[in-house]
């Protein structure tokens, strides 16, 4: 059999589903399996196969420390051994001393500021091609010691899937290195419109999940995702996943009905394998910490025909026309997450340069109804009058124009294949926060985001509105917990063009300097946080040292109660911390009735 990492479950090749989809077995391997594994022809170089002839199945300690071996000459004999059908395993192990190391590891980093090389980087760079191959390189990682971290696009706002932090001088514990799965070849795309469900590969885009679904059903399929067409799948629902159609259809995460999982110790776990507690977990317990997803099912989402879109401004370069906005904005703040849940408004707040070079603020709305303009008018008419939404401004299309739409694409007309495009984002030096509101702000605290927005170095704001199915969500029924009274979301985005420090330090200031202002306004108790944009100013684990009462900080921003649940599960499937970054839930185990013991 082709895969075969040590494991109770394991591909059954010829066994598939009317779909075509691979079925797990459960089962326990024969041990004669074990011994076949060291002596089959996996079609390595000379050199391999006389060293596996040398060297037989073997613990960590022989393996990490052959004579002679490197680390990564260790590495491709376990992957030899481990995926005996991967013909070549230098195609998908990289050590730095290669030259291919370095581009292949920037290949993916979307945030410039982690592309430095003071970044501390991964002692290996693994691209399996298959599941068998990734199942091996983490089964290899256990073996020689390496800590895992999983990459699929590479749009971490904090880069944790592919470098570290340096630690701190206080820190003792000891150090482990860490090697990057890059998960970007398993990117296969599979729509069964009968049954409305898409399998999708972590390193597959939204963009080309969103085409493929309005493809294979003639345009009557859609999925509630996020707006940036190359942000990759394995991310953005691993955290849960914003996006427009969010009020009407929940989140990205909320809508993944199965999984296969490459566990701590390699195997293969579908749904039912795992368990509905890990499972649970998976679905927006953030990456990173519980395996590497190798794919994700998801209940695509019946979309009209034609949806509508408008977009709406207001240049404020005068004291009537930023009264005018306030009292907008208080208005705005009052209804949208309250308006019929087909339909979403939100409000960006940006700085504009007038002809002379200075900067006012410019506010935007921008809406998706899903439903025609007609419709749209009539429910703006009704619900917010203030903005003045005409058939003008309004423009009907089809549910997959939308996405680009709300990429940018409001005037022109490309062809929906640009969402195929992986490279249409470019890559910058960015920093972004978020906060939640439980309320609508004041008109002095609107009057205050509108003044920083034009200020030296500063970036901009974007509010979102929450409701609808958010909030009707149970805040137990996944990771994600702001649903009911978390009204909108709040996210600060800040970019600029070069690595100077200096620079940086400016645009950096300005982002934690409106943070900092909002927290007299955003939510407490804890003020909650985003995890799919990750902060690690919010505190960080530290490698030896970490544990989750002194994670519990952090983490309860990011998941409220749901952070003990996340902790447990860790503490059952990952209790060695084989999946650690600054952020990783840490384990939980639970000890009596009588109290709680932390695994450190």
């Amino acid at each position: 059999m082709a895969d075969t990492v040590a494991s109770p479950f394991w591909i059954i090749p010829h066994r598939t589903s009317e779909s075509g989809w691979l079925e797990v077995e459960e089962g326990e391997r024969p041990a004669a399996r074990r011994r076949r594994r060291c002596s089959q022809d996996s079609g390595t170089s000379l050199l391999l196969l006389l060293l596996l002839a040398a060297s037989p199945c073997s613990p960590l300690e022989q393996e990490h420390n052959a004579a002679g071996a490197t680390l990564r000459e260790s590495f491709l004999l376990c992957v030899a051994r481990v995926s005996p059908a991967t013909a070549d395993p230098s195609r998908i192990v990289h050590a730095p001393s290669e030259p291919s190391y370095p581009s292949l590891l920037n290949a993916t980093i979307q945030n410039l500021r982690f592309a430095s090389a003071r970044t501390p980087r991964p002692a290996l760079l693994l691209t399996p091609a298959t599941v068998a191959e990734a199942r091996a390189c983490v089964a290899c990682c256990r073996r020689h010691g390496l800590t895992v971290r999983a990459r699929s696009g590479g749009h971490y706002y904090e880069g944790l899937s592919y470098r570290s932090v340096p630690p701190r001088a206080a820190a003792t514990g000891a150090r482990r290195p860490f090697a990057v799965v890059d998960v970007a070849a398993l990117r296969d795309v599979r729509v069964d419109a009968a049954r409305r469900e898409a399998r999708v590969g972590p390193g597959a885009t939204l963009g080309e999940l969103y085409y493929a679904a309005a493809r294979e059903s003639g345009g009557a399929l859609g999925f509630p995702a996020g707006i940036c067409p190359t942000v990759c799948v394995g991310g953005h629902l691993s955290g849960g996943g914003f996006g427009p159609m969010m009020r009407r259809h929940g989140l990205a995460a909320d809508n993944v009905v199965g999984a296969e999982v490459v566990d701590a110790e390699g195997r293969l776990l579908d749904r039912a394998a795992m368990g509905e507690g890990l499972f649970w977990a998976l679905r927006g317990g953030g990456g990173g910490s519980f395996g590497v997803v190798v794919s994700w099912t998801v209940r695509l989402v019946p979309v009209p025909r034609v949806v509508s879109a408008f977009t709406v401004r207001r240049r404020l370069v005068d004291r009537r026309r930023t009264q005018s906005a306030l009292r907008l904005l208080a208005k705005w703040q009052r209804v949208a997450h309250a308006l019929p849940d087909d339909l979403f408004v939100k409000v960006a707040m940006e700085p504009e340069l007038d002809a002379a070079g200075e900067r006012h603020p410019l506010v935007v709305f921008k809406s998706l109804f899903l439903n025609n303009c007609n419709g749209m008018v009539a429910a703006m008419s009704a619900h917010l009058p203030e903005l003045g939404v005409t058939p003008g401004d309004c423009r009907d299309m089809s549910w997959i124009r939308s996405m680009l739409y709300f990429y940018g694409y409001t005037d022109g007309e490309p062809a929906a294949e640009v969402l195929l495009d992986r490279s249409l984002q470019p890559k910058q030096y960015y920093k972004v926060k978020l906060d939640y509101l439980t309320s609508p702000m004041p008109a002095a605290g609107l009057a205050e985001l509108l003044d920083r927005i034009v200020e030296d170095g500063g970036g901009s704001i974007d509010i979102d509105p929450q409701g609808g199915a958010m909030g009707a969500t149970p805040e137990s029924a996944t990771p994600y917990a702001h649903r009911r009274g978390y009204l909108y979301n709040v996210q600060y985005f800040v970019k600029w063009g070069g690595g100077a420090e200096e620079e940086e330090g400016r645009h950096l200031g300005w982002v934690r300097g409106v943070h900092g202002f909002m927290a007299a306004y955003a939510s407490s108790g804890p003020r909650a946080a985003y995890v799919n944009f990750r902060e690690l100013d919010l505190g960080q684990n530290v490698e030896g040292e970490t544990s989750y009462e002194a994670a519990r900080g952090w983490g309860e921003m990011y998941f409220r109660g749901n952070f003990r649940r996340l902790a447990m599960v860790k503490a059952e499937v990952d209790p060695e911390q084989v999946f650690w970054s600054e952020q990783s839930i840490p384990p939980l185990v639970a000890a009596d009735v009588g109290g709680e013991r932390q695994s450190e």
